[in-house]
């Protein structure tokens, strides 16, 4: 399976997301496209980055009655997306109905379960969410019940890799953010991890975004990781 580092696109504007794909030239690096970004540009701009020829992730994170993820799990599978997120919390059978309505489209995206965000500490799992077990066993179970209910893989930190593989199997990505190179800021997230760290750990594919679209060359930054893809070592 070939191993991508998906560009998180956290701008603010369609534009400003087309601005920095340019940069690129001819190169088409995967992408992601989250909440933000695709509730200013809606189906039309992932229409157009399809159209375009970039791999794309749509991050999201469905999570509501099983028959309302289906259906919109199934318009967004009118396109050629490699990845959707749904929130493991909504349940096996919410989870099910995702994967139902990939399978039964015209394309077949792969349903990525959420466990627990990688902002999320043990003190908020305790005393906002009222889950009485530990983070890394809440992500565990998270991950074993989507894997139970069809998913193809989930999002999940650097250190969740090894245990999520170990309760389901070798094949069932693990798609890694908060990735951040040698030295850099952690900003909003708790649980980051290099490039490095991150594919020494089992990781399928990274999505990487400040680190790379805040870079003064965005494009050697990018560059830095996809040697990381390719056996070269890099902090």
């Amino acid at each position: 399976m070939e191993k991508k580092c998906y560009i998180a696109l956290d701008f603010v504007t369609t534009e400003e997301a087309i601005d920095f794909l340019d940069l690129f030239h001819d190169d088409l690096p995967p992408v992601k496209i989250g909440m933000s970004l695709f509730y200013r540009g809606g189906l039309g701009f992932v229409e157009e980055l399809c159209q375009k020829g970039y791999d794309i992730f749509l991050d999201l994170k469905s999570h509501d009655i099983p028959n309302t993820v289906y259906l919109g799990v199934s318009q967004l599978s009118q396109f050629p997306i490699d990845l959707l997120t749904v929130h493991a919390l909504g349940g096996s059978d919410m989870i099910k109905a995702a994967v139902s309505g990939s399978k039964e489209a015209p394309y077949h995206p792969k349903i990525l379960a959420i466990t627990q965000l990688t902002s999320t500490t043990q003190e908020q799992l305790t005393n906002e969410q009222g889950i009485n077990e530990s983070l890394n066993d809440s992500v565990s179970r998270l991950a074993k019940l989507a894997y139970s209910a069809g998913a193809d893989g989930t999002v999940s930190a650097v250190d969740e890799v090894p245990r999520i593989k170990a309760v389901t199997e070798k094949n069932f990505l693990c798609v890694t953010p908060g990735i951040r190179f040698e030295g850099g800021a952690h900003q909003d997230q708790k649980r980051v991890a290099t490039p490095a760290q991150a594919f020494k750990n089992g990781a399928d594919h990274l999505v990487v975004g400040r680190p790379i679209i805040h870079s003064e060359d965005p494009v050697s930054s990018y560059h830095q990781v996809i040697k990381c893809l390719e056996g070269v070592d890099y902090k």
